[in-house]
């Protein structure tokens, strides 16, 4: 069985892990707790994910927000009115347009359930959005931290995520994806809320600087 992290246990998860691990008490003595990263289960979220694919989370944020002074509200039926040059004056990419309509229209159609994700595992989530064009692992394993808030997803695709913890850990820039998985063992079963340790180490040693 799963389970969730809600906002009122996530400072003493983060604790938690600070105990046990001396690397992340580092992020929490140096860098304070991480935000509650969290986003609705909608159709708007999932977008949000797709369009954040390989590119800048500002660039994605200015496609969505282009979208929604197009349409306001972001829903498949809405989505699905626009032409594949409305979307494109979106700042959407050719491929990304054909990866929301195709979210859009098994919604639409009834063949994905937003509501129904709620109730599965973390395997079957990720069975049933594999079948979207264009949603492949990262994009589940965002979708199941940010907006599901399973506990334990460590998502390897993601740049962020896996470079911090290789600082933190100082790995070798060449480590496995099998090394990564090992380090991150350690967090079990808690993995999600180490990733946003993880991502709040990285974007505040960014924004300060520090190396």
């Amino acid at each position: 069985m799963f389970e969730r992290f809600e906002q009122g246990q996530f400072h003493t998860i983060c604790d938690q892990l600070a105990a046990l691990d001396e690397d992340m008490k580092l992020i929490l003595d140096r860098y304070g707790y991480p935000p509650f990263w969290a986003r609705p289960n909608t159709f708007e979220s999932l977008v949000h994910i797709i369009l954040e694919q390989q590119v800048s989370l500002a660039s994605a944020l200015a496609a969505l927000n282009k979208l929604r002074g197009k349409i306001d509200l972001i829903t498949p039926e809405r989505l699905l009115s626009l032409s594949n040059e409305d979307l494109r004056a979106c700042y959407f990419s050719r491929q990304k347009t054909i990866y929301v309509r195709h979210l859009a229209e098994k919604l639409v159609h009834g063949e994905l359930s937003l509501e129904a994700l709620e109730l599965m595992n973390d395997d079957e989530v990720r069975h049933q959005l594999k079948l979207v064009k264009g949603i492949g692992d990262w994009t589940v394993d965002i979708y199941l931290i940010f907006i599901l808030h399973h506990t334990d997803v460590f998502p390897l695709g993601d740049l962020a995520a896996v470079n911090a913890l290789k600082q933190l850990k100082k790995l070798d820039a060449s480590s496995s994806k099998e090394d990564i998985l090992f380090t991150a063992l350690h967090w079990k079963p808690y993995r999600s809320v180490a990733v946003m340790m993880l991502w709040h180490y990285y974007l505040e040693k960014r924004r300060l600087g520090h190396k």
